[in-house]
């Protein structure tokens, strides 16, 4: 059987009245690193990553607010408590706890666009950041057309008022969660170990999970917007060293120009590689998204 966070420790930090799990591990005097994931998943999509990773790096692995075994909120009626800025200061509160005020940052999928937050309004804390298939969330939406709607219509779906995708979602958590999963992978869910996608589905197929979840779409689809044009109008950027990777078996391979629509983005470098896999990179190709990412952070 693989390590499973072999040498991690199971960890809630209270952030501004938000409880975050988290599990914490891997070189006690080496750089800090933070992991963040995506939708529909927890931290444990990192665990592969993460063992490969831990003789080099302090690593912190947090279930997003929303998600895992963090809290969940319900949505307010802005859907503010579920942006990306809001989700992003978590994560640098979190790293404040553990004395870390400057540190390096990877997300995949949602946890990209908390990532990508987190460099505009902390730049000051994020020494360098890797970005995993995604293409920024506004040129994503305005770039929309049938071919993007029909690919990633829950961008659509989730976003619609309360209750009705929950409801729907309720009506087979389980089928909609490995729908999800199987859809986006290049090889169905044979790339998931069976101990992640039972976590998955523990922690997704729950009421206040699956409305967290669509209340951080909502989010995306309004207040992010709005906070990520603001952004651009004042020529805010990146400001720190960037990797982006991407399967080129993906819709954001398929669809956009991700180089080109994070250098627009970025003030400093940029390095960027497609990968020979779906959307879950890092348990599609986990010992390739090491090698990479300690390449890039050294």
């Amino acid at each position: 059987m693989e390590p499973w966070f072999d040498g991690f420790e199971s960890q809630t930090h209270e952030i501004d009245g938000i409880r975050l799990h988290l599990r914490v591990g891997g070189r006690h005097d080496g750089q800090p690193l933070v992991l963040l994931h995506g939708f529909p998943q927890t931290h444990v999509m990192w665990h592969r990553v993460a063992q490969a990773l831990a003789p080099h790096y302090r690593l912190v692995l947090p279930d997003l607010r929303g998600y895992g075994d963090s809290d969940k909120p319900p949505g307010t009626p802005d859907h503010a408590n579920y942006s990306k800025r809001t989700m992003a200061a978590d994560i640098a509160a979190l790293m404040s706890s553990f004395g870390h005020e400057r540190f390096l940052a990877c997300g995949h999928d949602r946890g990209g666009r908390v990532a990508h937050r987190l460099a505009l309004d902390h730049p000051h804390r994020v020494e360098k950041l890797a970005l995993i298939d995604i293409a920024p969330t506004l040129d994503m939406y305005e770039r929309t057309d049938m071919a993007f709607a029909r690919a990633y219509y829950h961008w659509f779906h989730l976003i619609q008022p309360a209750p009705l995708p929950e409801r729907m979602i309720a009506g087979d958590a389980v089928f909609y969660l490995r729908w999800k999963l199987g859809g986006w992978g290049s090889a169905g869910l044979q790339y998931i170990e069976a101990r992640a996608l039972a976590e998955y589905e523990r922690c997704f197929c729950r009421a206040e999970a699956i409305h967290a979840a669509c209340e951080d779409y909502r989010a995306a689809a309004g207040i992010d917007l709005e906070h990520d044009r603001a952004a651009r109008a004042a020529g805010q950027k990146i400001a720190c060293p960037t990797l982006v990777l991407w399967g080129d078996r993906g819709v954001v391979h398929r669809l956009f120009d991700p180089p080109a629509l994070w250098q627009a983005q970025c003030a400093a470098a940029v390095t960027a590689q497609a990968m020979q896999a779906g959307h879950y990179i890092p348990e599609e190709l986990p010992g390739e998204t090491a090698v990479l990412l300690r390449t890039f952070f050294g």
